[in-house]
């Protein structure tokens, strides 16, 4: 490839802890590869304007809101001849100096891969269920109220990949949004996300477009990062509805 840097990096910005979205950026930049950042901001106010004055970084200030997916795709035309590899990074997320690096290698390895993404792990360095087979309307539900995860249980199990050696790498049918590294032509290529999508299932929705050009993505847990995990919608009524239309987007998009 003849791309000027390695590596292109965009993370959307709203209701951001400060403190944790600093850790983030200071992973990223310690990465020893040739690199830019991206920070894209949703907030009304502009927020972080004039925050992050790094050389590595550029500031996008958008002014409203307009959603995860919308917000990533901003950065499609001026990734498209700048970098050959291209990260959605949640700014909540830390991972090690060589964490990009050894991921990219993987990449470069294998001309069908499109996506790859490491293992994710709480804080705590508990689990986190980050690769996953396609959702179906009963294991949404099933996750969703407490009563049924019994009833459930093997539906449920069955959708986190409870049937296979997570400790292996293999190809995952999607992989959750929050640390996801492209080829940056194929990111360019299926146009980002879907921006039908406002909030959620957006990063289903392109795993399945990654399937539709016949390429792959890996699930590769020899790398580690640490993801905060909000579960906005758990929390939230408005995240909640958010949710559930996105949801509704989803499967009539995919029948």
């Amino acid at each position: 490839m003849s791309s000027k840097i390695k590596i292109s990096a965009s993370i959307v910005l709203y209701k951001e802890d400060l403190k944790e979205l600093n850790k983030t950026i200071a992973c990223f930049l310690k990465t020893k590869l040739s690199k830019k950042l991206y920070l894209i901001d949703n907030t009304p106010s502009k927020q972080f304007k004039n925050i992050f004055e790094q050389q590595e970084i550029e500031y996008i200030g958008i002014g409203r809101n307009i959603g995860f997916g919308a917000a990533h795709n901003i950065v499609l035309d001026k990734i498209k001849n700048l970098s050959d590899f291209h990260l959605i990074l949640n700014p909540d997320v830390t991972f090690l100096d060589e964490t990009i690096p050894n991921l990219i290698l993987q990449l470069e390895e294998n001309e069908k891969i499109s996506m790859i993404a490491p293992r994710v792990l709480f804080p705590n360095g508990n689990h986190q269920f980050s690769c996953r087979r396609y959702p179906t309307i009963l294991e949404l539900l099933a996750r969703r109220i407490p009563f049924s995860k019994s009833i459930f249980t093997k539906i449920v199990d069955n959708g986190i990949y409870k049937d296979k050696n997570l400790e292996k790498p293999f190809f995952a049918e999607y992989l959750t949004g929050c640390f996801q590294l492209y080829k940056t032509v194929d990111f360019v290529t299926l146009k980002g996300f879907d921006e039908r999508y406002f909030l959620y299932m957006e990063d289903v929705d392109i795993c399945k477009k990654i399937d539709t050009k016949g390429k792959l993505k890996l699930y590769y847990p020899k790398e580690e990062i640490k993801h905060v995990l909000k579960k906005g919608s758990e929390k939230s009524i408005k995240l909640f509805f958010r949710h559930a239309f996105s949801v509704i987007k989803y499967f009539r998009k995919w029948k």
